[in-house]
């Protein structure tokens, strides 16, 4: 029976992050190590871990694939399961995922929007598990960093996280599994996450998505929900290369 740590990136997620972390108090197979990488937060992400108890890594320089990578390696477990600073795993996500990992190098699950009218949580549902099971079917595994999980030593063996991507980090670490054993889909470890990516509508979150999984990520993180700060003298303006991640 492995121990899991629980990874989550956050950048500006202060306001969501105690439902994450109240979601994996709750879990019917608790969490070894529950590990929040903040990456570059300006708000009080990094407290509010604190307060709930769990282990907080700066990670200053911007990318959720460098913050994941972060997590990875500090995670002490044998396997590490991964999701969002906006998103909640129902009660037995771990369990149900401890159950499937025997014989397997990499595990994840459904998904479905919450915070939006009922229909539209049916239809997140029905159409991410459509086209999990294309993406099966074609052999072509379609891991999210909101509901994944890896064995850490296949995870180092597969050279973890990609760092030159803005997006797409999870699903080149999940592919790259596949590669090395058996990764499954477990139906009953569903997650929860946040209905605010429609809240520009449901036609520029679908174009976002093509762009995603067609390897054009650049701007995929455009929005921070923490305005800039206004610029200081020319020394003090950022670097448009590092914060472009």
């Amino acid at each position: 029976m492995p121990e899991f740590t629980v990874v989550i990136p956050a950048r500006n997620e202060a306001k969501y992050l105690p439902t994450t972390l109240r979601a994996l108090e709750r879990q019917t197979r608790g969490p070894a190590q529950v590990i929040v990488v903040d990456n570059g937060s300006r708000d009080d992400t990094a407290a509010v871990a604190r307060a709930w108890g769990a282990q907080v890594l700066p990670c200053p320089d911007r990318g959720v694939a460098r913050a994941r990578q972060l997590g990875l390696d500090a995670a002490r477990t044998d396997w590490v399961a991964t999701t969002d600073a906006d998103s909640t795993p129902v009660p037995e996500w771990l369990e149900r995922l401890d159950a499937a990992a025997p014989g397997r190098v990499g595990l994840y699950g459904p998904m479905r929007f919450s915070g939006v009218s009922p229909a539209l949580v049916k239809l997140s549902e029905v159409s991410y598990s459509a086209f999990l099971h294309v993406c099966r079917v074609l052999d072509k595994p379609n891991l999210g960093g909101a509901n994944m999980a890896y064995s850490r030593r296949a995870a180092q063996l597969a050279g973890g996280y990609p760092l030159d991507v803005e997006a797409y980090e999870d699903v080149i670490l999940g592919q790259a599994l596949a590669r090395l054993g058996d990764v499954a889909y477990v139906p009953g470890a569903l997650v929860e996450t946040s209905g605010r990516r429609l809240d520009q509508g449901l036609g520029p979150f679908l174009m976002q998505q093509y762009r995603n999984i067609t390897g054009r990520t650049r701007g995929y993180f455009g929005d921070d929900r923490v305005p800039e700060p206004a610029p200081g003298p020319a020394g003090d303006r950022p670097d448009p290369a590092r914060d472009s991640g």
